[in-house]
């Protein structure tokens, strides 16, 4: 958070969970070292779990359970966590905000925008974290990303959205050359959707007003503005309406520097047929 700000309070479901793991185990007289070996996890792994750092997945409690003689609890316990923690911690409050925008600005300038993301394309970005993450987890975080998609159906109206990127996202073949081909297809259908916009930032301009990273920017039902910035393994969701001002402003002069939402489209036809 912004010097003088607290961060927000997050709902401690998995905390509590991971204390559950913590007590049942020293129930059973075991070390974490010695628990882990017998549920072929890693010691890092055990322990982020304990200290409720990593989400307990529905199949590992269920061998805890087994052998922990829990009698199911942790299995219930897990199945009770609200949905909205399916999403890594650091996300929660922003996922929360983001489903009931009333306007979303989004900038990119490495990946599609999430929300825009083809499954093909997702599963690919989820493909390329460091430290790699498991088959189960990737899987998991595809379908939280087509959930979240959910977006574009609400009723009455969706939120009206702006989606601004780099041209070299539009070039970078993540999960290979037919799937940045059904991504750039898919965001030409959806630059017709009548509530939302895309707009390139084309490569060969000199001057760039988004170099410090990409962002988001959020209009509450409240009407309220607030903007959430992800870097390596950390975010920010920021409601200081100094900071949330001054990347208003960032994100006008990027939309003067990008392509119109027309000239944007033209610009997909072209890499649809070419890439």
């Amino acid at each position: 958070m912004q010097q003088g700000k607290k961060p927000r309070k997050k709902v401690p479901s998995w905390e509590v969970v991971g204390a559950l793991v913590g007590l049942y185990r020293k129930h059973a007289g075991m070390t974490q070292p010695q628990l882990a070996s017998l549920v072929c996890v890693g010691l890092e792994t055990l322990g982020s779990i304990e200290q409720g750092r990593r989400p307990l997945r529905l199949k590992l409690a269920a061998e805890l359970d087994e052998l922990l003689d829990t009698k199911g609890a942790l299995t219930a316990v897990v199945v009770k966590v609200p949905e909205r923690e399916r999403y890594p911690a650091f996300a929660q409050d922003f996922i929360d905000e983001e489903a009931r925008a009333l306007g979303l600005l989004w900038y990119e300038n490495q990946v599609v925008p999430g929300l825009l993301q083809t499954p093909e394309y997702a599963r690919a970005v989820f493909d390329c974290l460091y430290p790699p993450i498991t088959e189960q987890q990737a899987e998991e975080r595809l379908l939280a990303r087509i959930d979240r998609q959910r977006i574009f159906e609400q009723k009455p109206w969706p939120p009206m959205m702006t989606f601004l990127m780099d041209e070299s996202v539009l070039e970078q073949p993540i999960g290979g050359a037919e799937v940045l081909r059904g991504q750039i297809r898919h965001l030409r259908e959806m630059a017709e959707l009548p509530f939302l916009a895309i707009q390139v930032i084309p490569k060969k301009r000199t001057t760039h007003a988004g170099l410090d990273g990409p962002m988001v920017l959020i209009e509450t039902p409240e009407h309220a503005h607030l903007a959430y910035i992800e870097g390596q393994r950390v975010s920010f969701l920021i409601d200081d309406p100094d900071e949330v001002g001054i990347l208003q402003r960032k994100y006008g002069m990027l939309r003067s520097q990008a392509l119109t939402p027309e000239e944007t489209m033209g610009l997909l036809d072209r890499l649809a047929g070419e890439t």
